[in-house]
């Protein structure tokens, strides 16, 4: 009989120590670690020409294209084998170099937020291009983590004729939650040993066990009725934004009997086309989320059939198609030990003066009465909530019930910013984003090493993964063979806006980092006229 899982992780807490904080980077590495942190010194420049380029580009989710084309080439030159347009997703790539075991896969998202266009370096707001997206998460720099942890690894593997695989991949569409569960689903994390993931934060830490936040569904109903005369004769019509509005209604009024934990929103994606014509479709995208897979699930059967009262309510006809879909997260306890131990070696980058006095006036602008600047001691490893937590979701969650599985978030922003939101782009082209994505790298490299030159590691992990993880848990996708990935979002933003974008990419080979080349003078405290460099 398996043990419980509470019972194994007490079993897993006997074998190793964990870390509450950190106040100053511990000993140094030695031997190849010691050599992969100086080579990723040696990568710096590439590190942030990496983050101002993928700023520079500013895609939203399903249409990473000129990420796509930047990055692969770059891993192509270093001998990386590339597969585009995985999953029948075509902005996304499969990157692979090395053979044998252990197959390590380090993954990260690189889409940008709508109407987050911000000049980065200047503490106050001004869009690049008013109403076009931007890296208002800061996914345009764990790329930029992974690949330059991946080439100072593959450096010393070739010398000293290490096996292992190292794989790159990109989170596509992270915002809308559309891509993980099918890169799962279509079985490209077979045969993997460990995926090492990294998301930008305000310090750098790594967690175990069942993160805080939900799993969700992403789902747009798509309601279809008859058009008719809005004044000459509407009693013909059959109108599907009404339908939409009865879903709507009935869903808030049923929300007053959902658990607290459980997080539900939506935007009218088609309200019709214009009032004298009674519509005659319509469509609604929301977002249902909740703590388990089963909740989520439940919420979610609910909100079909109030979809199917209001289509009869309206003599209208409804169909859905699932967006997205996020699992819960669970990360692996064995690896992120491991991470944890190379965390306080790194620690946190040297903060210059002007990174601290960039940093509190962002705070300030954003409505701190006590800016508290760029955090200077580690805030420690992550262990599981007692009580669960309610928040965000992330879809590595899928990947996380397939494979062991864990998530750095590395230093590249700033605390006290606000989420999904320009203000969180203003950091994210600065020497903060550099910085913190070179200590991110040393850390993923770090691990890396671990995994390779330590077997009984992945022999833990995937201890972890079976014996406590899924002793209990049955993953069972929220998606089915005949979903497909929602390619066509945002096509008609980019369209509109790419032409604009395109005058502003950055231009590596004439400017030492996008700053220069955007004329500003890091850290712009004031309003100021901002003079771009031609």
């Amino acid at each position: 009989m398996l043990p419980s899982r509470l019972f194994v992780a007490f079993l897993f807490s006997l074998l190793a120590s964990t870390s509450l904080a950190q106040t100053a980077p511990g000993a140094p590495f030695t031997g190849l670690k010691a050599e992969m942190a100086s080579s990723i010194e040696a990568k710096a420049k590439m590190t942030q020409e990496i983050i101002d380029t993928l700023f520079s580009f500013s895609e939203l989710g399903f249409q990473e294209f000129e990420t796509q084309r930047y990055l692969t080439e770059l891993l192509a030159a270093n001998d990386f084998d590339i597969e585009l347009g995985v999953s029948n997703i075509p902005s996304s790539w499969w990157a692979s170099w090395g053979s044998g075991e252990p197959v390590i896969a380090l993954g990260s998202d690189v889409d940008g937020i709508p109407r987050a266009s911000q000049m980065p370096g200047v503490a106050y707001r001004q869009p690049m291009i008013e109403g076009a997206p931007g890296h208002g998460e800061g996914h345009n720099s764990g790329q930029a983590v992974n690949i330059v942890a991946a080439l100072a690894v593959k450096e010393i593997m070739e010398r000293e004729n290490l096996p292992g695989t190292i794989v790159l991949w990109p989170g596509i569409a992270e915002e809308l939650l559309a891509t993980k569960a099918w890169y799962a689903r279509d079985g490209l994390f077979d045969g993997v040993d460990a995926v090492l993931f990294t998301h930008v934060s305000n310090n750098m830490n790594v967690s175990w066990g069942d993160a805080r936040g939900t799993g969700l569904v992403s789902v747009e109903y798509l309601f279809d009725g008859v058009a008719a005369h809005g004044a000459g004769d509407p009693w013909k019509g059959r109108s599907a934004l009404d339908a939409v509005e009865l879903l709507n209604v009935g869903w808030n009024f049923r929300r007053e009997h959902l658990h607290p934990l459980q997080r539900s929103h939506y935007v009218i994606s088609n309200g019709g086309d214009q009032p004298n014509v009674v519509p005659s479709f319509a469509s609604v995208w929301y977002f249902i989320r909740e703590i388990t897979a089963e909740n989520i699930m439940e919420n979610f059967a609910t909100l079909q059939r109030v979809a199917e009262g209001a289509a009869m309510m309206t003599d209208t006809t409804v169909s859905r198609k699932i967006v997205g879909a996020a699992w819960p997260r669970h990360f692996n306890r064995p690896i992120a030990l491991a991470m944890d131990e190379n965390i306080k070696t790194v620690g946190l980058p040297t903060w210059s003066e002007d990174d601290q006095r960039f940093a509190k006036a962002l705070q300030t602008l954003m409505g701190s009465d006590n800016p508290q600047g760029l955090a200077t001691d580690l805030s420690g490893i992550a262990e599981p909530q007692e009580t669960p937590v309610s928040g965000g979701s992330d879809d590595i969650g899928d990947i996380s019930w397939n494979v062991p599985t864990v998530t750095l978030r590395y230093p590249s922003n700033v605390r006290g910013l606000q989420g999904h939101h320009w203000s969180s782009a203003m950091a994210m082209a600065t020497p903060i984003a550099h910085k913190g994505a070179t200590a991110g790298a040393k850390v993923v490299a770090a691990t890396m090493l671990d995994l390779i030159q330590d077997p009984s590691l992945v022999r833990d992990a995937q201890a972890y993964f079976d014996d406590v993880q899924t002793a209990e848990v049955q993953y069972e996708p929220f998606i089915g063979p005949e979903d497909a990935p929602a390619i066509e979002k945002n096509a008609e933003i980019m369209a509109q806006f790419k032409p604009r974008l395109e005058e502003l990419y950055y231009d590596a080979s004439r400017f030492d980092t996008y700053l220069d080349q955007l004329g500003i003078e890091y850290p712009q405290l004031e309003p100021n006229l901002i003079q771009r460099n031609q």
